[in-house]
C-alpha cells in the first residue's frame, strides 16, 4: 500500500519553518516539542500564532494534534506503512470531520482489500455493538452507497455538523443512524443530508 502524503509548497512560510523546525526536534530528542518550545524557537511571544500554524498543519495533513495537549503532536510522513488512522469519529453526538493522521495500523491480510482506513472512536453509542471510547475501526470506504444494507455500522458525515459512527437504517424515503446504547435516540436525516464514508470491517482495541 503506498500512502501519498502532503507536498510542503502547500504550506506559508510560517508554516513550514514550524514543520521543519518540529521535525529537526523530534529526530533529535524523540518525542513532541512543548508549546513553550515552539514559542520560544519561532522568536514568539504568545502561543496563539503557535496554535494556529498547529492547526494549519494539521488541516492540510502534516501533523496529528490534539489542542491543548502539544505532547500528542505527530509528524504525519514518518508513519510508515500499514493503514493511515484518520484521526477520530463521534459514538456520541456529531464532530466535525476526521482530517488528522495520528499512526498506522498493521493488517496485512485486510490490505488486500482497497480504500481502507481506520478511525479512533470517540463515546460511548455503540457499546452494545462491542464498540467503546477509545477503540480503533477499521472502515472500507464506501463507493455506492444505495448498495448499504439495513444495518451495517458506517461512518457517516452531515455536511456542517460532523461525522459519526452508527447503525445505517433507510426506511419511508429517510435514513436513521441507530446507536447500539439506549442513551442514544436515533439521527433522522434526509437522504441527500448524508455522506456515508466507510463501513465497518474490524474493531481494534488497546489493552
Amino acid at each position: 500500500m503506498v500512502l501519498n502524503y502532503p507536498e510542503n509548497d502547500n504550506l506559508s512560510d510560517a508554516q513550514k519553518e514550524l514543520y521543519e523546525w518540529i521535525k529537526s526536534y523530534m529526530t533529535d530528542y524523540h518525542h513532541s516539542p512543548s508549546i513553550r518550545q515552539m514559542m520560544q524557537a519561532m522568536g514568539l511571544r504568545s502561543p496563539a500564532p503557535i496554535q494556529s500554524r498547529l492547526k494549519h498543519l494539521q488541516q492540510k495533513g502534516f501533523i496529528s494534534w490534539q489542542e491543548g495537549k502539544a505532547r500528542t503532536l505527530q509528524i504525519v510522513d514518518e508513519v510508515l506503512g500499514g493503514v493511515p488512522i484518520m484521526g477520530s469519529v463521534a459514538a456520541g453526538g456529531l464532530i466535525e470531520t476526521y482530517s488528522d493522521v495520528n499512526e498506522n495500523l498493521d493488517f496485512s491480510e485486510i490490505l488486500k482489500k482497497k480504500n481502507i482506513f481506520a478511525l479512533t472512536v470517540n463515546g460511548d453509542s455503540m457499546i452494545d455493538a462491542c464498540i467503546a471510547d477509545g477503540d480503533m475501526v477499521l472502515m472500507e470506504k464506501i463507493t455506492d452507497s444505495y448498495s448499504l444494507r439495513n444495518g451495517t455500522i458506517v461512518s457517516a458525515m452531515v455536511p456542517g455538523l460532523g461525522t459519526t459512527l452508527k447503525y445505517f437504517f433507510k426506511r419511508n424515503g429517510k435514513i436513521f443512524l441507530e446507536a447500539a446504547n439506549p442513551s442514544y435516540e436515533p439521527i433522522e436525516l434526509d437522504l441527500d443530508a448524508v455522506v456515508f464514508q466507510g463501513k465497518l470491517l474490524a474493531v481494534w482495541r488497546k489493552v
